[in-house]
């Protein structure tokens, strides 16, 4: 079975469409696409009580990104700086890039 694909790499900068942080701007730290999540830096955060360790000598309530839904976001256009939808464009080359489909510019690296 293939894994399913996320329209959102690790390192994109993206808006929530969605939810509680709907309007809220990050970056994505990692995708889980088994389970069609993203972790956004800054976004979703939840409280988790740690107890102490012998690495983390404090314990206490540490604040962390929880994963969210990809659907509930958009990645944000270099170019025109606008969440945006995107889409696959194969080059001159063969490379397979994604575009924005707003002002027709390449988004990858």
């Amino acid at each position: 079975m293939s894994m399913p694909k996320v329209h959102v790499k690790s390192g994109d900068r993206v808006e929530v469409i969605a939810g509680k942080d709907k309007g809220k701007r990050g970056e994505i730290l990692r995708v889980l696409p088994r389970e069609n999540r993203v972790i956004v830096d800054g976004i979703n955060m939840i409280k988790r009580h740690q107890k102490p360790t012998r690495q983390t000598m404090q314990g206490g309530i540490v604040e962390q990104p929880a994963p969210m839904n990809a659907s509930n976001v958009q990645l944000v256009c270099r170019n025109c700086g606008n969440p945006t939808r995107t889409g696959m464009r194969i080059l001159a080359d063969g490379r397979k890039k994604r575009y924005c489909k707003k002002c027709e510019e390449i988004v990858d690296r």
